[in-house]
């Protein structure tokens, strides 16, 4: 291993997007061995895409049938189609890494049960994540607003503040009531809700999310007060609104969002390209290229476009050389594509400056599957890496410096890593 793949392999790595179950839900409900490997959404769709039945896949997850047996023999077939997937490629790094299993087989998964009731203990979630995994933290999105200091590591577990249901245009009053105290009755009031969301749960959060491209269009279009009060009103006497009445309230809403989030110094993720699950995806809908009008409205935010856009990549490299307040993230992408990952970071190295792309996050559920992300990204990366040292186009050393900047530096400038952490040592609730 010469030095440039050492480094990589060794030095610490941020993990800008996740969405993994809290600590009790590990303890308490965390992952049987079979879930472990597979219960990551992903591979569960390259299962079904390869001819398994859905049926199947449920019950391969079925953590309350202690019949491993059974529910392998439902996708074993599947599994051979689609285990050198990107996805497939995570399993089998969890599978040997973690269980000793160089192939799945039903003698492996029940040797496994006892390794995996070990690591389903207090404080292993912590541990795995950033021992094994050699993480320097990890930013988590779990759909909600609340981004309060995260009580099994309140600066290594990191929240998103979710724009997620708002940028689809759907409003939950009771909730919104519950959090802010305010009784949203109109335009003015929820502006005030909005305000109130940021004041509790800002100081603490690392971003912004939204991930409205599984529900609508990534189109946006600047929305008037008039149009958005209208509709507002329909919504809070009950009424069914429309497709497009409900586009128009999710772009009001997501450009509220976007101002809040300069106000608080907040990037704002925005996930693009690519949807997970199976035979769902509108596929023009996800291009990176749609949000051009969103980004020319607010020049002061930074935007974190996820996921290379996938399969719109020429795009988001357009987009990230263009605007300044864009940056890009890798996260997902190794595991979609990793070959078509690996050219995307060399087009992007020669294309865009480099202090705009961060390399890694796993977008995955249980720890171990974000270690074994991990790990994929390190070795796409270091391809990347010494394919450019390999053709005269950068020295080792300059690799190795490189390296460091995707793998930690850009994205503790862009998210202020360091101040955040102290504020969230330094917060006391009110």
């Amino acid at each position: 291993m010469n030095d440039l793949a050492q480094h990589i392999q060794t030095i610490s790595l941020a993990d800008t997007h996740e969405h993994l179950y809290d600590e009790s839900q590990y303890v308490n409900s965390g992952p049987d061995i079979l879930q472990d490997l597979f219960d990551r959404l992903y591979i569960t769709a390259d299962l079904v895409v390869a001819g398994a039945a859905p049926a199947a896949v449920a019950a391969l997850l079925d953590a309350n049938n202690p019949d491993l047996e059974a529910r392998w023999s439902g996708v074993a077939a599947a599994w051979e189609h689609c285990k050198y997937t990107g996805f497939g490629e995570a399993v089998r790094l969890t599978a040997r890494r973690v269980y000793g299993m160089d192939d799945i087989t039903v003698p492996g998964l029940y040797a496994a049960v006892e390794r995996n009731a070990l690591l389903r203990q207090p404080g292993e979630r912590l541990r795995i994540l950033r021992d094994e995994g050699r993480l320097d933290y990890v930013q988590i999105d779990s759909k909600t607003w609340s981004c309060l200091p995260d009580p099994a590591g309140s600066d290594f577990f990191l929240h998103d503040l979710s724009w997620y249901f708002l940028s689809n245009g759907e409003i939950d009053f009771d909730a919104m009531r519950q959090e802010t105290r305010i009784e949203v009755t109109d335009l003015k009031s929820l502006r005030s809700a909005f305000e109130a969301l940021f004041a509790l749960y800002a100081p603490c959060a690392i971003a912004v999310k939204s991930q409205h491209a599984y529900r609508r269009t990534l189109l946006w279009s600047e929305r008037s007060d008039a149009d958005a009060a209208r509709i507002l009103q329909q919504m809070l006497r009950g009424e069914t609104i429309s497709d497009a009445e409900r586009l128009c309230m999710g772009d009001w809403c997501l450009a509220r969002g976007v101002e809040l989030s300069i106000e608080h110094k907040l990037p704002f993720k925005l996930h693009t390209g690519y949807n997970a699950r199976y035979g769902e995806m509108w596929i023009d809908r996800i291009r990176p290229g749609h949000l051009c009008a969103l980004l020319q409205r607010y020049p002061q935010a930074r935007f974190v476009l996820m996921h290379i856009g996938y399969p719109y990549a020429d795009e988001l490299i357009a987009i990230a050389k263009h605007y300044p307040g864009v940056f890009v993230d890798m996260c997902w992408a190794w595991s979609i594509d990793p070959h078509s990952s690996v050219d995307f970071l060399r087009r992007m190295l020669h294309t865009v400056p480099v202090n705009k792309l961060f390399v890694f996050g796993g977008d995955t559920w249980w720890p171990n599957a974000a270690v074994s992300f991990a790990q994929q990204a390190r070795t796409w990366l270091t391809r990347a890496l010494q394919a450019e040292v390999d053709a005269g186009l950068i020295g080792e050393g300059e690799g190795i410096r490189v390296a460091t900047r995707l793998m930690s530096t850009n994205q503790a400038e862009c998210f202020a890593i360091e101040d955040k952490r102290a504020a969230i040592r330094a917060y006391q609730p009110t």
